[in-house]
């Protein structure tokens, strides 16, 4: 922030976005009354942030206006809420107080303010470098601890701070890079699955693309360009599609209207990438959503009505039977309502088609807000309590004092971005669980004596072993036996933290002879590496497996346990005691730091072995507590973890060229129809043509069809994009797409 004297232009601007947001604010509010507290916390606010500016130049009480108009606009919330959001940094940047704000706008205002300052805790450079390792560490993971705390007080706080997240980063360009990056990284571990799971798809899904836009701007171009193109080359083919559609259920009497939607840049990246898929091969690019008002003067319920439209539709155009999504029946945990299948046009092309009500509109638009607006109003939902069960669950995980906030961190956001199944009881009670979950943590989530007795499982009448995964619709009963008792060997196999928790208590009756037994194996586990069990070994390891308080006695019980995988451990001191071969002053990087014996010299730079960036490649640095800095790619999930809890520990790493080559390992994923000589012309052309060595070539043919993979040994990024684009047209391929190793 700066402080500057507002010019006429600056108050025109100030008007302007004011008057917006006031023509928004009035078709929400109950009455005048309502409208008139949110202009009276406008003009404070505006008083209180004036001729103060944003790193940008533009008047700071912009900020708060603009994310207000999110708030009702997007999220849909009311005046208290408004009102909140246009002086959430009120007392965060002004010498007014909460009970200044109590005083003039009462004590639901003035506490979602209070809220909200609380979760915003913003330390300058100076500040930090005050604070010791270990705090600063930590501080990040106790900031969203506030915030996820703030969910058991008032959601509300959550869905104002997620609409302040949103413009910041709407307006993330005038910030320098690593600030960017540490933004962007705390936005995709946390707030954009939390968005996700208060099913704010829109603002999930404008997040996601910012994130794109600047982790990967070459392939959000990219993409951006060619989903105009193919909107261009088929709009009429949509409208087409469109027709007979709209026909036959205007024909049936249905109040709908038909949007038209493109799959976003990032949903298009994300699946070339899980998938190494090119585009062209991403088929459901396109959706239509139909939104009808129910008809209440028939018999059908609103439910009724979509398999209804369902049938019409179908009747018109093939569809693809294993496409079909019913979370009509089975919605989703976030409150997530919807019928979707996807269709064939006339053309040949997969449509995808979304049914829903006016109200499973609203509550899959603005989320959680409008699902409690329609609770209010006296619609009871079969997934109310669904929400509430989640709600429970983060409050039990937050009060746990076992947990620190880094572990706290970690174990939010498995459960923001952990997928959900439905199973049933043996008396058909539906019940929802974790997707992967075994039928022992079923057992577990069903009651704990359940799971410490269970012996086996039937699931859908067939006898099962625990260990069985189970699936969406599967009715499962448990076996249980008198003197049955949890084992060690459960660990390999149960997913949930509850159930694991569970076992894990029980297993502290005997945590002294656990200990002993940890200690001795992970002390010839070292030994076997080449290192030693002492306080430096001990310390790397239990800050990476996040004990707490690196409690030494924690870290031999699970061990001994068999809760680590000490198959890692190598790899985790290799990266955290770089200097004993994995570590180099890197030419390729251009920063530089001072050294205090000889001037200046390179520092020592890691390539992250999870990601394995190359020159050319889009890169964030996090600096180690040893001084090194390890290098990953700036989309990579491990990157973002490790920004959102130490965001004071990100660099921007520069690719130098100095004209010094060096080779870094890449894999290429390859598919297409097999012929004779075509492994040959492959070969040929990767090692004769570009001159690259092939480390290891894994392909497999079934039925005329080969895929599989390629390592190699590469330059940088230029390189292997054309290597790609030179494959891609040998006769036969499909599709070459670089990949993880």
């Amino acid at each position: 922030m700066s402080f500057s004297k507002f010019t006429e232009q600056d108050y025109e601007v100030i008007r302007e976005s004011y008057a917006k947001l006031k023509e928004a604010a009035r078709k929400r509010c109950a009455n005048q009354e309502e409208l008139d507290v949110v202009q009276k916390a406008f003009e404070f606010a505006n008083e209180a942030h004036k001729n103060v500016r944003r790193r940008s130049g533009g008047p700071y009480i912009i900020h708060p206006i603009e994310v207000a108009q999110i708030v009702v606009s997007d999220i849909g919330l009311g005046y208290k809420s408004i009102a909140a959001a246009l002086l959430h940094d009120v007392v965060e940047d002004t010498d007014y107080t909460v009970d200044d704000l109590r005083n003039l706008f009462g004590d639901k205002i003035a506490s979602l303010v209070d809220g909200l300052t609380k979760i915003k805790i913003v330390l300058d450079n100076e500040d930090r470098s005050k604070r010791s390792d270990n705090y600063s560490e930590s501080l990040q993971a106790e900031n969203f601890k506030r915030i996820l705390l703030t969910l058991n007080d008032d959601v509300r706080v959550v869905l104002i701070k997620l609409a302040d997240r949103l413009h910041n980063c709407r307006t993330i360009d005038s910030m320098p890079e690593y600030k960017r990056d540490k933004i962007l990284s705390e936005t995709m571990f946390i707030f954009i699955p939390l968005a996700h799971r208060l099913g704010l798809y829109e603002i999930k899904s404008e997040m996601e693309n910012i994130w794109l836009k600047y982790k990967e701007p070459d392939a959000y171009k990219e993409i951006s360009g060619l989903v105009s193109k193919n909107i261009n080359d088929l709009e009429k083919q949509i409208d087409d599609f469109i027709t007979p559609i709209d026909a036959a259920l205007r024909a049936s009497g249905f109040n709908f209207e038909i949007r038209k939607r493109v799959k976003t840049p990032y949903s298009i990246w994300h699946k070339m990438q899980t998938k190494n898929i090119s585009f062209e091969q991403v088929y459901d690019l396109y959706a239509l959503r139909i939104v009808f008002t129910p008809d209440a003067g028939t018999k059908e319920t609103e439910r009724d009505q979509c398999y209804h439209i369902f049938s019409i539709i179908t009747g018109i155009y093939r569809y693809k039977p294993d496409r079909v999504r019913d979370w009509v029946k089975h919605p989703k945990s976030n409150g997530y309502e919807a019928l979707h299948c996807t269709l064939m046009s006339d053309k040949g092309v997969w449509i995808e088609v979304q049914i829903r009500s006016k109200r499973m509109d609203d509550i899959a638009e603005k989320g959680i807000a409008a699902h409690w607006a329609y609770k209010q109003e006296g619609y009871l939902s079969e997934n109310d309590s669904e929400m509430d069960k989640w709600l429970a669950k983060v409050k039990e995980i937050l009060v746990s004092p076992d947990v620190n906030a880094l572990e706290l961190l970690d174990i939010i956001h498995n459960d923001l971005t952990s997928s959900e199944i439905t199973v049933f009881t043996p008396k058909g009670e539906q019940k929802s669980i974790q997707k992967g979950a075994t039928a022992l943590d079923f057992a577990y989530s069903i009651h704990t004596e359940i799971g410490n007795k269970a012996i086996a499982a039937k699931v859908n009448m067939r006898l099962v072993p625990l260990s069985h995964v189970l699936r969406t619709g599967d009715q499962v009963e448990i076996i249980t036996a008198q003197n049955e008792h949890p084992k060690k060997e459960w660990f390999q196999f149960l997913q949930t933290r509850h159930a694991r928790n569970v076992v894990i208590d029980y297993f502290k009756g005997n945590k002294k002879e656990l200990v002993e037994v940890g200690k001795a194996f992970l002390s010839s586990q070292l030994e076997n590496l080449g290192y030693k069990l002492n306080s430096d070994s001990i310390e790397i390891l239990c800050r990476h497996f996040n004990i707490p308080g690196k409690n030494t006695e924690e870290l031999f019980f699970r061990v001994g346990l068999g809760l680590v995988k000490t198959d890692t451990i190598g790899d985790v001191l290799v990266s955290a005691l770089p200097a004993k071969t994995h570590s180099w002053p890197f030419s390729l990087f251009s920063r530089w730091r001072e050294s205090q014996s000889s001037g200046k010299e390179k520092e020592a730079y890691i390539i992250a072995p999870c990601c394995r960036p190359i020159p050319g490649d889009a890169v964030v640095g996090i600096k180690n507590p040893d001084g090194t800095i390890t290098v990953h790619k700036k989309t990579c999930p491990v990157a973002d973890s490790l920004a959102s809890k130490h965001g004071d520990r990100v660099v921007v790493p520069q690719w130098e060229t100095d004209g010094e080559k060096k080779a870094f390992p890449a894999r290429i994923a390859l598919k297409g129809i097999d012929r004779v000589g075509l492994l040959n012309e492959i070969s040929r052309y990767i090692s004769l043509v570009m001159g690259v060595n092939m480390k290891k070539v894994l392909l497999s043919t079934e039925e005329g069809i080969f895929e599989g993979y390629i390592d190699l040994s590469v330059h940088d990024k230029t390189a292997l994009e054309r290597m790609i684009r030179k494959l891609s047209s040998i006769d036969g391929i499909q599709s070459v797409a670089r990949t993880e190793l």
